[in-house]
């Protein structure tokens, strides 16, 4: 009996991308083993959460780092330790009053939902979201008026779900940081650079494990000390809820050398896997399918589909499409006007025959 028959689940087609609400990569056969290794043997944890901090850190050109276990929980941890700066008690007391500088300040347009909102993840660390700007503006003076003596970081992030408009740039949000003395945080989650930002000049860089690196659930956090020290320690208080096991720690960094060594698949790679796809989709009434570029400017490439015909709507298909014994998700960001978009980085080629096959279905009923 297979895993989908045990618990009686539904197989999964992830056209939606790296995303949480699906377990958001496959993990390669090393590791695997890496978990394995971990899971079977004993370690002195502070010892392996240190050492192993020092040796991603060491491959990343970085002043340090460590593994924790989520993006979101590197947040909430990241916010108490520019709060409470290494201090004992503010690691058992991270919401006490004897701490007022507690004020992060983000541009409005990166407050965004990405399945949990980030104000809720500074919250969690007992910081206080102050939005910079607005909406659809957020430009370096905006940010400036803002500090004040309560200012404990500046937060940035990286997201295709935040504004992309006249939005101003880490480049500048790393000048003011400089100027006024204040740590900068950058939420990179999804992003595929491990070295950039810390080397544009951010403090503390936080990425999701399992999305561009393909590792367990787990998270990384690449910066400079005293924060990724003061990071550290909240182990011992907030990160204790939020702790990870010995297994993913030395399966995130086995994950990590295989992606530098390896990378991720290029655009060239996708592009030329999605030409027969796209064909496919385009014989289909009722649809017309291109290849379009990931909104945020990195180097990925996915399918967007338009639907045109009159008698099913975008939303009606994507959610057909996630009915019967195999559920196909899809990007529905744009479902309201008309546009699907299939992401096909977790797709093989087999999964792209059963997403024709369901779409061919699904358009040609009344």
């Amino acid at each position: 009996m297979n895993v989908y028959d045990k618990y009686k689940l539904k197989q999964v087609i992830n056209a939606s991308g790296k995303m949480t609400i699906l377990g958001v990569s496959k993990v390669s056969d090393s590791v695997l083993e890496a978990q394995k290794i971990g899971g079977q043997n004993f370690f002195e944890m502070a010892d392996l959460t240190e050492k192993t901090g020092r040796y991603i850190a060491k491959l990343l050109g970085a002043d340090n780092s460590t593994v924790v276990s989520s993006a979101s929980a590197g947040i909430a941890q990241a916010i108490a330790a520019v709060i409470g700066r290494g201090d004992a008690y503010h690691t058992m007391h991270p919401y006490s009053d004897r701490f007022t500088r507690r004020e992060i300040i983000m541009p409005k347009g990166h407050n965004v939902n990405y399945g949990t909102s980030v104000e809720l993840m500074v919250q969690q660390g007992g910081g206080r979201v102050v939005e910079a700007g607005y909406a659809n503006e957020c430009t370096p003076e905006q940010v400036v008026m803002e500090i004040t003596e309560q200012t404990a970081a500046l937060l940035y992030i990286k997201s295709h779900h935040t504004v992309q408009k006249s939005m101003l740039s880490i480049e500048e949000m790393v000048e003011i940081a400089n100027n006024h003395q204040l740590p900068l945080i950058v939420d990179a989650a999804a992003e595929e650079d491990l070295t950039k930002y810390y080397q544009l000049g951010a403090d503390i860089v936080i990425y999701s494990g399992a999305k561009a690196i393909e590792g367990p659930s787990s998270g990384l956090v690449v910066g400079r000390d005293p924060y990724i020290i003061w990071l550290q320690k909240q182990s011992k208080g907030l990160g204790r809820s939020m702790k990870i096991g010995k297994d993913n720690i030395l399966a995130l960094v086995q994950a990590i050398e295989d992606y530098l060594e390896h990378g991720s698949e290029t655009g060239e790679s996708m592009t030329l896997r999605l030409a027969p796809f796209i064909s496919a989709l385009n014989a289909i009434s009722g649809v017309q399918a291109e290849i379009v570029q990931d909104s945020a400017g990195r180097e990925i490439f996915r399918a967007k589909v338009k639907i045109t015909a009159t008698h099913k709507t975008a939303q009606e298909v994507i959610e057909e499409l996630k009915q019967g014994n195999v559920a196909v998700y899809t990007r529905d960001y744009q479902g309201n006007n008309g546009i699907i978009e299939f992401d096909i980085r977790s797709v093989d080629e087999v999964e792209m025959g059963l997403i024709i096959e369901k779409m061919t279905f699904i358009m040609e009923e009344e």
